[in-house]
């Protein structure tokens, strides 16, 4: 594959730019081990700022829009990631938003959930427990998690090959 469209695919999967230049750099992998490798190892490597980076191309959950400006698959893949969000009672997602706006106000950054497969209810639940951390741990969940959600969407690469 071109290493622009790589590139592309890559973005959609974690937008730190450091990941991404890692990942292509451990290029050509030969098996879906050596890709996972390389982004985990890419993944370990990465500073506060260049998560902050990954941060704001998520939208709160519950939304549609980030703080940065998403492809179509990312848009598709975070909807689908979220959709027991959508899919929730009203109130659930008035309290997600309340949530949201409170933990970002707490942290200074969206709230970051590796959501596939849960529910409205179960993604405030977590939520309202991560509330309760401080800030270092509170990094720390955040970056597991969204190590969980660019594994995810490598998975779903290589699903489309």
């Amino acid at each position: 594959m071109p290493g622009e469209e790589a590139r592309e695919l890559l973005i959609a999967c974690c937008g730190a730019a450091a990941w991404v230049a890692a990942v292509l750099a451990a290029r050509p992998f030969g098996s879906r081990d050596r890709l996972m490798a390389a982004a985990d190892r890419a993944w370990t490597a990465l500073t506060a700022e260049q998560l902050a980076e990954a941060i704001a191309r998520h939208p709160r959950l519950g939304e549609s829009r980030a703080p940065a400006a998403l492809g179509a698959r990312e848009r598709a893949w975070s909807a689908g990631e979220q959709s027991g969000a959508q899919a929730a009672e009203g109130s659930t997602r008035a309290e997600l938003a309340r949530g949201n706006e409170e933990y970002e106000r707490r942290f200074g950054h969206p709230f970051i959930l590796c959501a596939t497969g849960l529910s409205g209810a179960e993604m405030l639940r977590a939520l309202r427990e991560r509330l309760g951390n401080d800030p270092e741990r509170e990094r720390a969940v955040t970056g597991r998690e969204l190590h969980r959600i660019t594994r995810l969407r490598l998975e779903k690469l290589l699903a489309d090959d």
